[in-house]
């Protein structure tokens, strides 16, 4: 016993000495965001340290602060890729057994040095199908001319989010500075990402290095680390991430990922359509959209775009026939620094709702498209030549947009304007009867695959 209370001395007094000389600055958490697990009532914690140390999380219920637990976190170095060769550590840690109708707090750190006591709700943790998840959903946000951030992190503290949906391209650009613009941008999320999980896909921003930035700094409940999609549930909503951007630098990286992803979405969008009983709202995102009215060149101006109708002249892999045969309900893109709404659409004709002709979002018979890309960022709004026919809505101003699938038959979508003060600009009620997809997809489909 004494040998054992000399050792704990020793080990306060090693810890001291440290503090004192300053090494524990290097073990400082910093950068902290959650994110779902691939398991129920289960959120995933990241953080980055200077130096390499056990890493280590601590929650605990706010209700009862004797319910204490700790997990270990696991780490990898990340060693920046330009000259400068900075590192840093990355660590990854679980809150397990979680009681998402509970308020939590937690810390994460080590034995030297630990963050501040963070609180969040982990209601997007739950199982359940029986609630209205709610979340904010962006794209190209910047660490220059990040309008929506104190709007969002107002939002944030309200507790009107349970989750965040980033639609692609961050910090503009994360390698930047030898990877210090990357560190700047995750300290600025995290205010908000430290609270409810911060779910992500990559952007044409992230592609340097074949995404290195991204995947060192996002961690997503993919069964491959190194995959650049997933899916995960919330609520009677199934969501799928995707990366678009392995349709535009297929010459840097090669068809692998194209191929593997193809295959998955498949996969995973025959398993959804059996489920819908379970999940009836079907929800696609991804960064570059597949149509677009905006002043400019970019691909989703043409009429047979990569990510639509698959790679040139063979058009394998195009996602727009899987979004249709499987009926995704609503698939959300960003890249264009603006925000602009479709009527249901299928290879750019019109399907709106048969019930009601005044009403095309109630059983629509086709996938609807959204793009909220104007978050903030040094490249500023874009703006819009004349509407085409399957255009609903357009608008340049900075903002985000608000979504909660609501019930099994009603879902919500808003876009909210910064730059008028948080007024909600657009919004539509997405309504089916019963949950299924589209009516006539099996009678006009043939998926194009090189299989």
């Amino acid at each position: 016993m004494a040998l054992r209370k000399c050792k704990s001395a020793v080990g306060l007094i090693l810890i001291f000495s440290l503090m004192k000389l300053g090494l524990g600055d290097q073990f400082e958490p910093n950068q902290i965001h959650l994110a779902l697990s691939r398991n129920p009532n289960e959120l995933m914690v990241v953080w980055n340290t200077n130096g390499s140390i056990e890493g280590l999380v601590q929650w605990e219920k706010i209700s009862d602060p004797q319910s204490r637990f700790q997990s270990v976190a696991i780490s990898h170095a990340f060693v920046e890729h330009s000259s400068s060769k900075l590192q840093q550590y990355v660590h990854e840690a679980y809150m397990t057994d979680l009681d998402p109708a509970e308020a939590y707090k937690y810390r994460v750190g080590s034995k030297l040095v630990w963050s501040e006591w963070i609180e969040c709700q982990p209601t997007a943790a739950s199982n359940s199908t029986d609630w209205s998840p709610r979340l904010a959903v962006f794209g190209d946000l910047g660490l220059v001319n990040a309008q929506s951030i104190p709007r969002l992190l107002q939002d944030t503290k309200r507790g009107i989010y349970d989750a965040v949906l980033h639609v692609g391209d961050f910090a503009y650009d994360m390698y930047e500075n030898s990877g210090r613009t990357g560190d700047l941008f995750m300290d600025m999320i995290a205010p908000i990402a430290s609270r409810v999980p911060y779910m992500t896909c990559p952007g044409n921003h992230e592609n340097k290095d074949n995404f290195f930035q991204y995947r060192n700094r996002f961690r997503m409940p993919s069964k491959n680390p190194k995959d650049l999609f997933y899916t995960f549930n919330l609520g009677p909503a199934r969501f799928i991430s995707l990366s678009t951007e392995v349709y535009y630098f297929v010459f840097n990286y090669g068809i692998v990922d194209i191929v593997a992803q193809w295959r998955w979405l498949d996969a995973t969008l025959k398993a959804a359509m059996a489920d819908r009983e379970n999940h009836p709202w079907i929800i696609v995102f991804g960064h570059r959209p597949m149509y677009c009215s905006n002043l400019d060149h970019d691909d989703c101006k043409n009429h047979e775009t990569l990510t639509r109708v698959g790679l040139p002249f063979f058009h394998w892999y195009g996602l727009e026939k899987l979004l249709y045969k499987y009926g995704v309900d609503l698939a959300i893109w960003a890249h264009e620094h603006s925000y602009e709404r479709l009527w249901p659409v299928f290879d750019r004709k019109v399907y709106n709702g048969t019930t009601d002709p005044k009403d095309p979002y109630h059983n629509p018979q086709a996938t609807v498209h959204v793009t909220s890309g104007s978050a903030g960022c040094r490249e500023r709004t874009d703006l819009f030549e004349n509407p085409e026919p399957w255009s609903a809505f357009r608008n340049s101003d900075y903002g985000y947009a608000r979504l909660s699938p609501v019930n099994k038959t009603h879902l919500l979508w808003e876009q909210i304007s910064d730059d008028q003060d948080g007024k909600v600009i657009d919004s539509i009620w997405i309504k089916k009867d019963k949950p299924e997809g589209f009516v006539e997809t099996n009678e006009v489909l043939e998926v194009s695959s090189f299989e």
